[in-house]
Formats: structure tokens, C-alpha cells, sequence
């Protein structure tokens, strides 16, 4: 029917394209000036300025293989954490739970590594599967109980802890391991770490879904608008199900490749990778399309990192502040950043609004 159709070929679109010139810029395509605006790529600008900065300050130690290296692996599971919590956001959900999740998942490896003769794995296919099932808890309590996202997830978040706390006994624990499992997060790939490939893979696959499927244009058009998106035939309360299911399994896998660098489990492991991922999100949404997407998240988190890595090498006593004053600034400048094309159309709606009243 029609309006299926409509929400098929560009769900998403929000405001309608400006009147003049616009069969001339569908000609021409966008001018490359647009394309390299600091509007579209401020977190990449950021990335240049630190290297260029700290390899002016610290050129001996900052500009080394080893510390693009340890920046590169060191990101990874936040990088994938913060493509969990893209998922959600883009049908306007939040999911606070992926640091839990997380953490669970690499729990539940280390804990079958030590108590049974489960292969590794086996074990990690186990976990996939309960962190999966805690992302359709969490669908549920959403779409069923009708419980705002941001509560239900935080209240899924400290069930969670109690069950890491239970299964650890809330001390560390050592997982045993196979040599040839962590080896996958050691080892170099073409003088690349082994886990960016992993990363990178994720981040292809996600964005494909995202912005060449059919799903993908659903969720955008959940988020954007739900009324609208299910009158049009969209099933909106399966896609936010959805999406909680994927970012269970996406979080789970944080923690199968947390496994591959560290058998040293603690129940303390997962909450500090939350603010970080989520400030990722919200910069890189500032980014390139200008709404949740994967590439600019992973520009985002990146850029902020190899800020932190410098300012480290460069004063070493600033690797104990830098970390939280960095995200905590860059998380209030990407909400200001990416709320402003939205409080402009609310503007603009307001402008038309106006204008099509009738005179008093």
C-alpha cells in the first residue's frame, strides 16, 4: 500500500529538502566543501589536531607503532559497547545495561573455564546466548510492561550486578583459558591487532544493516516517528524488541573479546566502559550524517582516546584526571552539538506554523 512504500524507500527522512535548487545540487551532488565541513567532521579534526599536538610535545613516545597500537586494541571493547548502545538509540531507546551485559558475558567464560571442561568456545557461544536473553528481558519490560527504556535498562543493569556478584563470589577470579584463545587478543595481523578486525568486521555488518536494509530504515523511522512509522505498516514494537535483542548479543561479544585480552575477571569490570561508549554515541552523532551512526561513533571515541593517550605521555600525573574530564566534556559538547539541528527544525516548525495561521 502506499504508505508501506513511502516508509520503505527513505523512512527516515525528517524535514522536506529545501524548494530552490534542488534538482541543480541532485545534479551536481554535494560539493566537496560540504563533504570536509568541520559541521560533518569535527571529531576526525579533533583526531588530527591531538596527533599533531602531541607529536609535537611528546614526538619520542607519542608517535610510536606501540602506542597507535595500545590505543587501537585498548578500544575495542568500548568501541563495540558503544555500537550496543547505537543500536537502541536509533528507534530512541536507551540501554543502559551494556556495561553489565558485558560483563556478565566475560563472567560466564571465566566461570565455566574454571568449574568445567567446556571449550572455550562452546563458552562463548553460552554467553552470546545469555547476553542475548538479557536484551529480550529487557524488550519485554519495554514494549510489555511499558517501562521507559532509560529505567528499565537501568533496573536490568543491577539485577545484572547481583548475578556477576553471585557468580564470582564478588572476588577475582582467574579464567583458564587456552593459549589460542588469548593469543586472538595479543597478537598483531598485519602489524594490526587481531580484535580491530573483529571491531572493523562488526562495524561493516552493522552499518550495512543500518543504512541498506530494509531493517535499518525501520528503526530510523521508529525512532524518528513511531505514530507515523506504524500507521505506515511498521511493526514498531517488534524493531524496539529488536533492537534490545541486538544489543544484548553486541554486548555479550564485548565480553567474549574482553576474554581474548584478559582472563582476570572482577564483578568491578564492565561499569566503567558505560559513560565512555555513550559519549562516543553522542559525538559521533554530530558526525557525518548527523544521527546515531556507526563510523562517526567510531571517529568519535577514537579521537577522544588518542587525546587522553597524549595528554598521558605528555604529564603523567594526568592519567589519573584526563580520562573522566574528556568524557565528561565531550559528552555535554555532542548532546549540544547534536540537539541543535533538532531544536532548528523545531524552529522552523514553529515559523511555518506561524505564517500558516490566519491574521487576527
Amino acid at each position: 500500500m502506499p504508505e508501506t512504500k513511502q516508509i520503505e524507500t527513505d523512512p527516515s527522512a525528517g524535514a522536506p529538502a529545501p524548494v530552490g535548487g534542488t534538482q541543480e545540487q541532485e545534479r551536481r551532488g554535494p560539493s566537496w566543501l560540504s563533504l570536509l565541513s568541520v559541521k560533518r567532521l569535527s571529531a576526525l579534526y579533533l583526531w588530527l589536531f591531538f596527533i599533531l599536538l602531541f607529536a609535537i610535545i611528546t614526538p619520542d613516545t607519542f608517535l610510536t607503532e606501540t602506542t597507535f597500537r595500545l590505543v587501537f586494541r585498548a578500544g575495542v571493547v568500548t568501541c563495540i559497547l558503544a555500537l550496543a548502545f547505537l543500536i537502541p538509540l536509533t528507534a530512541e531507546q536507551y540501554d543502559l545495561s551494556i556495561g553489565a551485559v558485558m560483563s556478565l558475558s566475560f563472567g560466564v567464560i571465566v566461570y565455566l573455564s574454571i568449574h568445567t571442561g567446556i571449550p572455550t568456545l562452546a563458552s562463548a557461544l553460552i554467553a552470546l546466548a545469555i547476553a542475548g536473553f538479557c536484551g529480550f528481558v529487557s524488550g519485554f519490560i519495554v514494549v510489555r510492561l511499558h517501562v521507559n527504556s532509560f529505567i528499565a535498562t537501568l533496573g536490568v543493569s543491577q539485577l545484572l550486578l547481583g548475578a556477576v556478584l553471585l557468580l564470582s563470589n564478588n572476588t577475582q577470579l582467574i579464567g583458564e583459558l587456552p593459549d589460542s584463545w588469548s593469543n586472538l587478543g595479543t597478537n598483531n595481523l598485519l602489524g594490526i591487532p587481531i580484535v580491530v578486525y573483529f571491531l572493523l568486521l562488526l562495524a561493516l555488518v552493522l552499518w550495512y544493516v543500518l543504512e541498506f536494509t530494509r531493517v535499518g530504515r525501520y528503526m530510523f523511522a521508529t525512532g524518528g516517528n513511531p505514530d507515523a512509522a506504524r500507521l505506515a505498516g511498521v511493526r514498531t514494537d517488534r524493531v524496539i524488541w529488536g533492537v534490545f535483542i541486538a544489543s544484548g548479543l553486541i554486548s555479550g561479544l564485548a565480553g567474549v573479546i574482553f576474554s581474548m585480552t584478559s582472563p582476570l575477571y572482577s564483578s568491578t569490570i564492565g561499569a566503567g566502559y558505560l559513560f565512555p561508549a555513550v559519549a562516543a554515541v553522542f559525538l559521533g552523532a554530530s558526525q557525518l550524517s548527523q544521527r546515531p551512526n556507526v563510523w562517526g561513533t567510531l571517529i568519535a571515541y577514537f579521537a577522544l582516546a588518542f587525546g587522553i593517550q597524549g595528554l598521558v605521555l605528555a604529564a603523567s600525573d594526568a592519567a589519573v584526571w584526563s580520562q573522566p574530564v574528556f568524557q565528561g566534556v565531550s559528552l555535554i559538547l555532542a548532546v549540544a552539538l547534536a540537539s541543535r539541528p533538532a531544536m532548528r527544525k523545531l524552529r522552523e516548525a514553529k515559523s511555518d506554523a506561524t505564517a500558516a495561521s490566519p491574521a487576527k
